[in-house]
């Protein structure tokens, strides 16, 4: 989706802080290059023969995967699959079935109230339209102020932090966020929250489990 797309580019947060490498998650593939998340952090950009300071070593990239070294073993991972520790997997999960058009959609909260998500690997946050915050009642204009390109042009959004976020089983506390002020008309459950759930992916079923 190119509004997705655009406002998962404007987003993009550094990585910070070393952390013992167990999790992995692929982001995007380009050239001999990809972009992951380690440990649940921000996604960052490795280079083929890089190894991060997690411990984590790229091998190789092809269009579809990605070959790493974790944990002293070869792991081919595709865009958007995470490679979890069997230690790390903590309860509470969620199956989502694939819409016709392909996309995982399902009925979370967020702050106790009812929010449509649609799923996206591409964000790498969980963004809301400005109806919802409104709705929810998040005062998103004491936020953080920013900029973001949607497929409808430049967009005011706002950083904030919400209370709790929930989908299915799953709760996370104290999320990011970003209000988008207009062009996006579904909530986007990004990679801030999903880098924290194992993701399995069986054709048109998709089952998150909460690691952390």
């Amino acid at each position: 989706m190119k509004r997705t797309d655009c406002i998962a580019a404007t987003l993009c947060l550094a990585l910070v802080g070393p952390a013992a490498a167990t999790d992995v998650n692929v982001v995007g593939l380009f050239g001999n290059k990809a972009v992951v998340s380690i440990d649940g952090g921000s996604p960052r950009t490795m280079s083929v023969g890089q190894r991060s300071p997690e411990g984590v070593a790229l091998v190789a990239v092809d269009r579809e995967t990605a070959t790493f070294e974790i944990e002293g073993k070869r792991r081919a991972l595709k865009m958007g699959q995470a490679y979890a520790s069997p230690a790390t997997a903590r309860g509470g999960s969620l199956t989502l079935k694939a819409d016709e058009r392909g996309h995982f959609s399902t009925d979370g909260q967020v702050n106790g109230a009812t929010v449509r998500f649609l799923v996206d690997t591409g964000a790498t946050i969980i963004a809301l339209p400005a109806a919802d915050a409104r709705r929810i009642g998040v005062n998103y204009l004491n936020g953080e102020r920013g900029t973001v390109q949607t497929a409808g042009g430049p967009a005011a959004a706002y950083r904030v932090r919400l209370d709790t976020v929930r989908v299915g089983d799953i709760t996370l506390n104290g999320v990011d966020a970003v209000v988008i002020e207009s062009g996006l008309q579904v909530a986007l459950l990004g990679m801030n929250f999903l880098n924290r759930t194992e993701i399995k992916r069986d054709g048109e079923t998709m089952v998150l489990i909460k690691r952390f």
